[in-house]
């Protein structure tokens, strides 16, 4: 695969996957509280950092025996994507990512300690743009580990060029955080949540065809 293709695969997935997740609505949420350039700064950082961890654990899992690795590509992206239309399926069509925004407000509100009583911050980085940032950065990581993109990004590392994948997948996270810390209220009772879910898994369901495609 070329790097443009990985780069697209991961521009389309990412940012479609991560519009309206909780993680958009954490930047959105500390954007309305504290300055919003540091806080797309711990957020992006975040993300990046996810995504080459990610990208690495794709690569890792890439030196497994190649044909089985492509089924198994195809298998998470076509049954993660069946997931995503069922749930799509099951929402309230006036829905508006009202359950996402309060998964996000819960995980803020449960990490109300100050980062520094953990030692997470350094005494040097004290002040109060690097704190704000590094509190959108730790919120940011907890919250993606495990998640659907996160997911997304290993199985794209498996089957793209993974310098492509890293590249397309920060540009998707980086247009998503932009848009959580500009205008994350106004999306919020704006855009669909059943919407964006279901063209999600038919993106997801789409790649697993590919990659299936690919395999045979």
């Amino acid at each position: 695969m070329s790097v443009l293709t990985g780069f697209t695969a991961g521009l389309l997935l990412i940012t479609l996957s991560e519009l309206g997740d909780k993680t958009f609505f954490i930047g959105a949420l500390l954007a309305m509280r504290h300055p919003r350039r540091w806080v797309f700064v711990g957020v992006t950082a975040a993300l990046f950092a996810m995504t080459v961890l990610s990208v690495f654990i794709g690569q890792v899992a890439a030196l497994l025996p190649l044909q089985m690795v492509k089924w198994v590509a195809a298998s998470l992206f076509i049954g993660c994507g069946v997931k995503l239309l069922y749930d799509a399926a099951l929402m309230d069509s006036n829905g508006y990512l009202g359950d996402e925004q309060a998964a996000a407000s819960d995980a803020i509100h449960n990490h109300s300690p100050g980062l520094s009583s953990f030692g997470l911050v350094p005494a040097f980085a004290q002040r109060l743009g690097t704190r704000i940032a590094a509190r959108a950065f730790t919120l940011t990581l907890v919250a993606e580990w495990g998640d659907r993109t996160q997911l997304a990004t290993i199985t794209l590392a498996v089957t793209h060029h993974p310098v492509g994948v890293v590249l397309g997948a920060t540009l998707g996270h980086s247009i998503c955080a932009a848009i959580a810390v500009l205008c994350g209220k106004f999306c919020a009772g704006k855009l669909s949540e059943r919407w964006l879910t279901g063209l999600s898994g038919a993106l997801f369901v789409l790649f697993g065809a590919i990659a299936a495609f690919d395999a045979l």
